[in-house]
């Protein structure tokens, strides 16, 4: 068994105007040690397949099928378990550092408050602890600064903060939603760099959430594909960058701007994301598809193996009539 394994996860929310169905039958796993990459649009259902696996859906939103953490069940366990769980064993890295940490507290008390209420020390040596952490990610000074407020650091340096304090429980699983965004590209750079240091030095498991495919490339094991809540593709990252076999996977791909062709026309998607409400019959990316045929629109396709590299693809096109 995976160190963790996803299966037929699903989540609606309920709204005034309908429900909405945000993520449909996703399957996955991740070996201990492994690096995953989510990958899609906004609006695909990156976030909130994470967010249903730790239990932070919004008040609305509930979810069915099972997630297995080192073989225990954790989809919709009680509060209590989960907390114990949190933070512990998996942690997670928030998209806006700035929205994340509260700016009218320091960083000290933000970050102590972490290992006092999990690990039960004195808030003395909670602080210590965190500075070991803020060295480790790189913050010069971290013993005069972690007295500081949040902004008063970086939008790449709040993001260090984030990561020290998801790290300071030694969890073996690190979920980190978007954690580039809005940075610039030498940070995000840099930001990338230190979380595979990190990742190796502390022999975690991490799901990478992003819908920059720059990002990806050299920091990932494996890359899910999701578009409308669901998998259109699924294998090793190498794998998918050399050949990519879903229509989707192929549009993400193109539309990756290339420094070696200054010529290069920017290559987009044509039409929008899915209505979750309001969703395609069949293959919910068949609208935007130049590939579909009439059994794209009518059925919905399933994950199926292509290939002699364990990759796997959501499509009823062949995959001749694509390469």
């Amino acid at each position: 068994m995976s160190f963790l394994e996803v299966s037929n996860l699903k989540v609606e929310f309920d709204t005034a105007d309908g429900v909405v169905s945000a993520v449909n039958n996703v399957n996955f796993s991740l070996d201990e040690g492994k690096v995953l990459a989510i990958v899609g649009e906004s609006g695909s259902g990156k976030s909130q397949t994470v967010f249903a696996m730790t239990g932070l859906l919004d008040h609305n939103g509930r979810a069915s099928g099972s997630v297995k953490f080192e073989g225990d069940e954790i989809l919709n366990i009680p509060n209590d378990a989960l907390n114990r769980i949190r933070a512990k064993k998996i942690a997670m890295i928030f998209q806006d550092p700035m929205t994340s940490l509260n700016p009218y507290v320091r960083v000290s008390e933000q970050m102590a408050e972490v290992l006092v209420h999990h690990k039960g020390i004195s808030k003395s040596d909670a602080i210590n602890q965190s500075i070991v952490m803020l060295d480790a990610v790189k913050i010069p000074e971290a013993k005069s600064r972690i007295k500081m407020y949040p902004h008063e650091f970086s939008g790449g340096m709040r993001q260090r903060v984030m990561i020290a304090m998801s790290l300071l429980c030694h969890p073996k699983l690190l979920i980190a939603d978007e954690p580039t965004t809005a940075l610039d590209v030498t940070v995000q750079a840099q930001i990338m760099h230190l979380m595979s240091e990190i990742q190796k030095e502390f022999g975690m498991s991490i799901i990478l959430i992003t819908h920059d495919l720059g990002v990806v490339a050299g920091n990932s094991d494996d890359m899910l594909v999701m578009y409308g809540g669901e998998v259109m593709e699924l294998g090793k990252t190498e794998h998918l960058y050399a050949n990519p076999t879903h229509p989707y996977t192929q549009g993400l791909m193109s539309a990756v701007p290339r420094l070696d062709d200054i010529n290069e026309k920017l290559i987009t998607i044509p039409g929008s994301p899915p209505n979750m409400m309001l969703k395609p019959i069949g293959c919910p990316f068949s609208p935007r598809c130049k590939f579909a045929n009439d059994k794209c629109l009518s059925d919905i396709p399933v994950l199926t193996k292509v290939g002699e590299n364990n990759q796997y693809r959501a499509c009823h096109v062949a995959i001749e009539s694509i390469l």
